[in-house]
């Protein structure tokens, strides 16, 4: 691929704003040696106003997601790629949210410009788990561990049964809940039918991949092994 569309593939500009980058001598190698657009270098070796050049396509990042922001850009307000270079907005192919997490939710969100990765992710096949803690209006009843593991569990408007998922209770209104599909508002929904409020919602893992310390509303790109984690760690249904 020729380096102007290559850069401007990656977000850096249009074509036209690549190629004046070109002449304007931005567009360097590791030694600070000007570029020209006809050359052939590695990826590793380019580099934008003395930066190294974005990661190719392909990537896949984990961001701690703060609440108040969506997933979605025809929303109003702040959205998750506003937590990101603004250049990574304008990628080709897209940089795409695996699934989303309302404005409400907190945690582990992952984005990839990969069709085939968000796919084998978001797939029932993957049996990806994914786990979050909720903090609840209301004391537990005792009997909802049982009720959710059940698979018989119906939620309003649904036309089957939800999957059976695991309850581990933190405390009276603090609870761990692991689910093995994901259903429109899924935790909300699955308190909200027995009767309780969740205050507060927060993903801590999506597979085998945990958020571990990734401060809030910060991201970082995922190596092949993490990627691969995800996985590692399947749904037992």
């Amino acid at each position: 691929m020729k380096l102007v569309r290559l850069i401007a593939n990656l977000g850096y500009g249009s074509r036209k704003q690549v190629a004046l980058m070109f002449r304007e001598g931005r567009i360097t190698d590791p030694a600070g040696d000007v570029l020209y657009a006809d050359d052939q270098r590695d990826h590793a070796d380019i580099r934008v106003d003395g930066e190294p050049l974005d990661p190719a396509p392909g990537i896949c990042l984990m961001l701690n997601k703060p609440t108040g922001v969506t997933c979605s850009t025809r929303d109003v307000g702040r959205v998750v790629y506003d937590l990101l270079p603004a250049r990574f907005r304008a990628r080709d192919p897209v940089l795409s949210t695996v699934g989303r997490l309302d404005r409400d939710t907190s945690g582990l969100l992952l984005m990839t410009d990969d069709g085939a990765l968000l796919h084998r992710i978001i797939s029932p096949k993957s049996r990806v788990a994914k786990v979050y803690q909720a903090q609840l209006a209301a004391d537990l009843r005792g009997d909802e561990a049982a009720l959710f593991a059940s698979g018989t569990l119906m939620l309003e408007a649904e036309k089957t049964p939800l999957l059976p998922a695991e309850l581990e209770v933190l405390d009276a209104r603090q609870v761990r809940l692991t689910l093995h599909e994901g259903r429109y508002h899924q935790v909300r929904r699955m308190f909200a039918a027995l009767g309780n409020h969740v205050e507060a919602l927060h993903r801590i893992s999506v597979g085998g991949l945990a958020l571990a310390g990734l401060e809030h509303g910060c991201w970082r790109i995922l190596g092949c092994r993490e990627i691969e984690g995800i996985f590692a760690t399947q749904g037992s249904p």
